[in-house]
């Protein structure tokens, strides 16, 4: 039984418009296509051989091109010959309004997000949007509005904000929060006697002495100026969790560093290669100048060898995230956590962005915050979600240059 949240004419819209202007295709920061956009199998083949086409090198598309493709590949063919498919391209050809595709792109998109929800989670979305709602003309306008007028994500925020509203009154039992002072104060005595309020080791005996290591549920935010090796500090953090071995330059040999703990690095400037030779030249303790630059001294070539060997068998991974919002991290560090397990999340650098100033202006309803309000809304944001999800997170600001 097919899904009711399906716009046959928002597929056709798109499909058509790829056909006439095939570099729609390679929009690929702006457009991103997926098969099940498509939920009928003759929507599919058709997109699928503008698509493959196209990434063969064809500028533009014909009909007789779409054909001798098909022809290589019988089945898809002979569901495109039972569909009329030359026939039905040339009707959507003259049909189809290149100046609104957007508009039947998010469509289509949106669509694409209830039918997963609504298929893969089992979710009824009626109250939120009802394509079969006949009988409410008022109600199936007003759903209409917000459907074409909501961004994708929004829908998406308030379908997963209805679950968490479930999931903390069900299964949180937010509720029921409020506890006598002493109860079980005893037994959280013994308890820190057993297992002391001690976090995994941060790289570096002082800093330890001072945070007690990355408790899980805590965040910790360092400031300094432009410069002084914020990202490098917690580079080698991040190595000193989720790797095993490190190399000491005053023993002049690798050295056992415990077990290897799942951990996420998100990198807001630098890309991953940049990162990449950063934690190389950590755990090898060679100068990240010779790595880059191909003036290795002895010994150095092999070590950075193994420190290669040792990162790709660690549980660290690496997310690039330049143009942030608030929900963004939250993703990205849901994600680590249902991908890979991440119980340690290390934010090289927050920062205002023009999507964390279009988040921000938007639900507070405010204009033109200082850079001092829009960090701490950040950092109150990412507080709580090592409470929620029971993670540690590490990250920074950069300070001005101006002494007080």
């Amino acid at each position: 039984m097919g899904s009711k949240y399906v716009d046959i004419s928002a597929c056709m819209q798109v499909i058509g418009d790829v056909f006439i202007n095939p570099s729609l295709l390679d929009l690929e920061d702006k457009y991103k296509f997926n098969e099940q956009d498509f939920p009928q199998e003759f929507h599919r083949i058709l997109f699928g051989s503008i698509y493959n086409l196209h990434q063969l090198g064809a500028k533009q598309i014909s009909i007789e091109d779409i054909e001798k493709y098909l022809e290589q590949r019988p089945k898809k063919y002979a569901i495109y010959k039972v569909n009329k498919g030359s026939e039905y391209l040339e009707n959507i050809k003259e049909m189809c309004q290149l100046a609104a595709f957007d508009y039947y792109y998010n469509r289509m998109k949106k669509m694409t997000l209830l039918r997963m929800y609504n298929k893969s989670v089992g979710m009824d979305l009626s109250w939120l949007y009802d394509p079969d709602n006949v009988l409410d003309a008022k109600k199936k306008e007003v759903q209409e509005s917000w459907f074409d007028n909501t961004p994708i994500n929004e829908i998406a925020n308030t379908i997963n904000d209805k679950i968490d509203e479930i999931k903390s009154k069900y299964v949180d039992n937010s509720e029921d929060g409020v506890i006598q002072a002493g109860d079980g104060a005893l037994a959280l005595l013994e308890r820190l006697k057993t297992n002391p309020e001690i976090g995994y080791p941060l790289y570096g005996r002082l800093v330890n002495a001072v945070h007690r290591g990355a408790r899980l549920k805590k965040f910790y935010l360092r400031s300094a100026a432009t410069g002084v090796g914020k990202t490098r500090s917690m580079i080698a953090d991040a190595c000193a969790i989720a790797c095993n071995k490190i190399y000491n330059l005053e023993t002049k040999q690798w050295e056992d560093n415990g077990t290897r703990e799942p951990t996420q690095f998100i990198t807001t400037e630098q890309e991953e290669d940049e990162i990449q030779t950063m934690m190389i030249a950590f755990l090898s303790g060679v100068n990240e100048d010779h790595i880059l630059e191909n003036t290795y001294t002895e010994g150095e070539w092999e070590r950075v060898n193994e420190a290669a060997a040792i990162l790709s068998k660690s549980p660290l991974y690496i997310k690039k995230l330049p143009d942030f919002s608030l929900q963004d991290i939250e993703n990205t560090i849901k994600f680590g956590i249902r991908q890979y397990d991440v119980r340690y999340v290390f934010m090289d650098y927050i920062h205002s962005s023009m999507k964390i100033l279009s988040e921000i202006s938007s639900k507070a309803g405010v204009k033109g915050l200082r850079e001092d309000n829009i960090l701490f809304m950040i950092s109150v944001r990412i507080k709580d979600l090592c409470n929620q999800y029971g993670v540690f997170v590490m990250s920074a600001t950069q300070l001005n240059s101006k002494k007080k």
